[in-house]
């Protein structure tokens, strides 16, 4: 793991709290979300009411939070963190998913999770990189929120292919019961954390398992929605 720099990950500039990673200039300017469904996450014409998509065919999760689209300066920097292993990235990107999550509790009344978990990744595969990106990113939430954790609540049953390289309808196929539930989640508001949601394949693959194993509701916080 490298060590925190003592300035803002964009532009530089000294900060006064180094562990918030971004100046408030480098934050505020980063890309705004069109409005967007608040339930999958798409752009729509009410980002307070459900769009058409999700009317006929709703996602199986109730809410999506995300800080932006997956564009530079935020990609960039989600590729420094989950390729190139700087894991000192974490407590900012985390940041920026708490910033996002309590502007929605605000707009939206979302309930507070009782529960985070994150996606997991194949055991081989996070041996291989060393560390679980959204692992990273809920530790921190999960201790500024005061809510419970389980790092080992999800596992990965098989390894499959690489999510990204695949087309939406292989990557649906892909990920067919690959996931394992190891606790008990009856009656609980959960949020369910990852970099980076694009077909929303896998987060909905998990948030089916939690919901048929008696989740009160599913939250998706992500980085970025690819739009």
């Amino acid at each position: 793991m490298l060590p925190m720099q003592g300035g803002c990950w964009l532009c530089q500039s000294p900060l006064k709290l180094t562990s918030q990673g971004l100046c408030s200039y480098c934050l505020r300017a980063l890309p705004p979300l069109p409005l967007c469904c608040p339930r999958c996450g798409l752009p729509a014409s009410n980002s307070r009411v459900a769009c058409g998509r999700c009317l006929r065919r709703p996602p199986p999760w109730q809410h999506l939070v995300a800080v932006t689209d997956y564009r530079p300066p935020l990609s960039q920097l989600i590729a420094r963190h989950k390729f190139s292993g700087v894991t000192a990235l974490s407590v900012m990107l985390a940041r920026l998913i708490l910033l996002s999550w309590l502007s929605a509790k605000r707009e939206r009344g979302l309930p507070r999770p009782d529960l985070l978990l994150a996606v997991p990744l194949h055991r081989r595969r996070a041996w291989r990189r060393g560390f679980n990106q959204a692992d990273l990113l809920a530790r921190p939430l999960a201790r500024w929120l005061r809510c419970a954790y389980r790092p080992n609540g999800l596992t990965r049953r098989r390894a499959g292919h690489v999510q990204h390289q695949l087309s939406a309808h292989a990557r649906r196929h892909n990920l067919r019961n690959a996931f394992r539930l190891e606790i008990a989640v009856r009656d609980r508001h959960i949020a369910l954390i990852d970099d980076v949601v694009t077909t929303g394949s896998t987060v909905a693959e998990i948030s089916r398992l939690l919901l048929h194993a008696g989740a009160a509701s599913v939250q998706i916080w992500c980085l970025c929605r690819t739009l």
